[in-house]
This record gives structure tokens, C-alpha cells and sequence, in this order.
């Protein structure tokens, strides 16, 4: 079977694709163009696909007799996928869920700290060579222990960020989701999204990306935020109002933001990188060595299964 591999991974992974594989490495770490998109589909029995890989509806049109089988993507997310065209096109998804949960919820952590300690704006202090010595009331910001967070989405990564809160900081825990989980620390269920807002220190979404929770988190929830709260996102941009998040910034609606996924990535509006009370990461969730070898591992694994006609480990 020829795979093609999308962009460059890490060399165990390359090296295990090839025991299984007549593999090509794509040498680019730019998204797949709207040609290559549907080359892969036409010239491939496999494809490794990863963020940004747009396999739309159009891209399953424009190829109606695709040789490609399966896209094996790299990562938990797959809203870049059409899965409903996919499967109509005899094309099956998988994704790789459970190696990226501890990695992004680390990540979720160290922007809830850097957000409400203001740690990124205190480097830029230093520096800039303007800080002057410690002062008592020099930057001060939210102290996170004891309080309470409120998470969007109590998935894998949603669970594993509050358990690193509860356990970790001593925070109380609310959160928003479709149904009632079965969690090991105390958790307050919120039906309403604005309620939840309203009762937490800090907001953090844990939600897939996708045309269901596009822009779900806008005006009207960060109007509900108390004027100290803090709000991160480590899911996907396109979750958030980013309009909406500047200007809640900007007035002071909320206190602050720490960001590692963005509304329309890589760009970043010049109003968002402009403002002091926000964290800005280039999407780190995954990125260790070994996080991102454990993701390719998995979907080779995935591919390896499609091959022997055995069960898919993590289908979509």
C-alpha cells in the first residue's frame, strides 16, 4: 500500500509507517494546498493527514473514484475532515485520542498560571529592561489556588485539566457538557453555558472543534465572566468569538486570556497580540518529543489495522 505522509514527523514514526508501507514524506510543514489535496485522494491507498489538511466535501467531489481508503490523522482533532463525505466516498477516519490528553491539558495548566500570575507579561518587563526592583504591589493577579474553574466540555482533556485543578490547586470544579459525568473529585454540573460563566474564576474550553460549537463562546459568556476572571482556550480557535474576546479584553470585561488556538491560525489579529492581559502560545499542546511520536505511533497502528483487515482501534 502506498501512504503518504503529509508533513514531517518524528523519525520512530517514519521508521514504522516504512515496515508496513510504500511510504512518501511529504517535506513541507505547510497544509496540504487545494492540488495536493486531491492528489492525495487520487494517487494514494493511505494518507497520514494532520491539522489544516483540508479534506472538504469538495474535496471528496472533485475526486469521485478515489484510490485513498483511509485518512489516518494525526492528532484527536478531525473537524479539517468531512467525515460525512468521507464515509459517503468509502473513505474511513481515524484520530488518536488519549496520547494528546495529559500533554494538552499540561498546557491548559501552564496558561491558567501564566494568565492569572501574569507571567508573560512579566517577562516582557524584564526584558525590556524596565523593571525596577520588587515593588509590594507590583503586578498583581489572581491567585489560583482555592478557587474555581469552570470547564467547557468534560471529555478526556476536560477531565484531566479539572483533575490537575482539583488535586493540584485545590479548586472547586464546575463544568458544562452534554451529560452528567461519573468524575472522581466533587463537580458541579451547570446546564446553562452563561451560569457557568457567572459562578467561575476561570473558564477553560475543553471542547472539539466543528460547526456545532463555532463561536460558542462569544459576547454573552464573557459578559457573564466576573471582571477577574480569566478565560483560556487549548481546543480549537474557531470555538471562540476571537471580535468578542478582544473587546471583552480591551474593556476590562474580563481580567484576562491565555490562548494556544486561534479563530483563523496562524494569523493572529494585530488587536490580540497589541493587548498586555493576554497569553499568546503557537499552539504547544502536543508539543513534546515523545507526545507527538505516541500520536504518529497511533496512527500508524490505525493504518496497520485498515491493511490487515483488522478492527480500527480509533475509528471516527
Amino acid at each position: 500500500m502506498k501512504l503518504l505522509i503529509t508533513r514531517p514527523l518524528p523519525a520512530a514514526v517514519i521508521d514504522a509507517a516504512r515496515t508496513e508501507f510504500d511510504v512518501t514524506v511529504r517535506n513541507n510543514d505547510l497544509p496540504l494546498s487545494n492540488d495536493e489535496l486531491r492528489s492525495a485522494l487520487r494517487d494514494f491507498d493511505a494518507v497520514l493527514p494532520t491539522l489544516g489538511d483540508a479534506f472538504s466535501a469538495d474535496v471528496f467531489a472533485d475526486v469521485p473514484t478515489a484510490r485513498c481508503r483511509i485518512l489516518a490523522n494525526f492528532g484527536v482533532g478531525y473537524n479539517h475532515i468531512d467525515t460525512v463525505a468521507a464515509a459517503k466516498a468509502g473513505v474511513v477516519v481515524t484520530n488518536t485520542p488519549g496520547a494528546v490528553t495529559d500533554a494538552t491539558a499540561d498546557i491548559a495548566l501552564t496558561l491558567l498560571l501564566m494568565s492569572a500570575r501574569r507571567a508573560a507579561e512579566g517577562d516582557r518587563l524584564v526584558r525590556s529592561g524596565q523593571w525596577t526592583g520588587w515593588t509590594p504591589t507590583q503586578m498583581l493577579g489572581l491567585h489560583a489556588t482555592g478557587k474555581s474553574v469552570g470547564i467547557v466540555g468534560m471529555g478526556r482533556i476536560g477531565q484531566a485539566i479539572a483533575k490537575r485543578c482539583h488535586f493540584g490547586f485545590d479548586m472547586a470544579v464546575h463544568y458544562f457538557n452534554r451529560s452528567e459525568k461519573d468524575l472522581p473529585f466533587p463537580a458541579t454540573r451547570h446546564w446553562e453555558l452563561r451560569d457557568l460563566a457567572a459562578r467561575v474564576d476561570i473558564l477553560v474550553v475543553a471542547l472539539p472543534g466543528g460547526g456545532n460549537t463555532r463561536h460558542l463562546i462569544g459576547a454573552e459568556v464573557f459578559g457573564a465572566m466576573p471582571p477577574h476572571a480569566h478565560f483560556i482556550n487549548i481546543a480549537r480557535g474557531e470555538i471562540v468569538d476571537e471580535g468578542a474576546l478582544v473587546q471583552a479584553l480591551k474593556s476590562g470585561e474580563i481580567a484576562g486570556a491565555g490562548l494556544d488556538v486561534y479563530e483563523h491560525e496562524p494569523d493572529v489579529p494585530d488587536a490580540l497580540r497589541a493587548l498586555d492581559n493576554v497569553t499568546l502560545l503557537p499552539h504547544l499542546g502536543t508539543a513534546a518529543l515523545e507526545v507527538r511520536t505516541g500520536m504518529g505511533l497511533m496512527s500508524v497502528a490505525n493504518l496497520v489495522a485498515f491493511k490487515r483487515k483488522e478492527p480500527l482501534p480509533n475509528a471516527v
